[in-house]
């Protein structure tokens, strides 16, 4: 005779706010922020929609927590090293933390973010290039320069209309319309890309290490 088991089946999570926000980050890691409403988070929790508003004021709050929870993921710069190098290692953390979360960069750059984590990662920069040596406007002017390439390149990499695999196929279809005797020095950077000379990927510590050399030539006439 086969045995029936006694133990009961767990009881559902209570709901809380970190529940909201991870499950918020989940859709909206998958599709988008567009994509979020009260109704549709409440339907992935299993519960009637006015029930989230005992733990989150709106769909802004919503999207402030996230945001935050997005920036707790990136490291913070490392006051055990050179600044340069604990400013690049904060850079390309924060680049990979928004290409996972692909949605992120464009509402940090549109919000007035005030989170614990935001506020933390801010202060934690902004006091990092100060002992390093920078004043305080240069320190603003210099995490800022930072984040915008941060910002810029990841929008642009999101963004960007064919793979990379696909450079050399798209310079080949496309050197049509830039014939060289218009425009010489596309054709022949086409034909660099198409020939495998070049594979005409966009660097992003490239551009990052330009913005720190220069910061450095600034910081030592301070």
């Amino acid at each position: 005779m086969e045995k029936t088991s006694n133990s009961k089946s767990l009881p559902p999570s209570p709901l809380s706010r970190e529940r909201v926000l991870q499950v918020a980050l989940r859709m909206a890691d998958g599709d988008g922020i567009e994509a979020l409403s009260m109704r549709k988070i409440a339907q992935e929790l299993g519960v009637k929609a006015m029930s989230l508003y005992n733990h989150v004021a709106n769909k802004d709050d919503i999207l402030d927590g996230i945001v935050d929870m997005v920036v707790a993921e990136i490291e913070l710069p490392d006051p055990k090293i050179d600044w340069k190098a604990a400013m690049r290692q904060r850079a390309i953390s924060a680049h990979t933390v928004l290409l996972r979360h692909p949605w992120a960069a464009m509402a940090m750059m549109s919000r007035v973010n005030v989170g614990s984590a935001m506020l933390r990662y801010v202060d934690a920069t902004l006091g990092f290039l100060r002992e390093a040596g920078f004043s305080f406007e240069t320190a603003d002017h210099a995490w800022n320069a930072i984040d915008n390439h941060i910002y810029g390149f990841t929008l642009q990499e999101l963004n960007f209309p064919f793979e990379p695999g696909e450079y050399a196929q798209q310079a080949e279809s496309f050197i049509l319309f830039i014939p060289p005797e218009k425009y010489p020095y596309m054709n022949r950077l086409a034909h660099y890309v198409i020939e495998g000379r070049y594979d005409g990927l966009h660097d992003f510590e490239f551009g990052l290490d330009l913005i720190l050399d220069g910061l450095e030539r600034l910081r030592e006439k301070q």
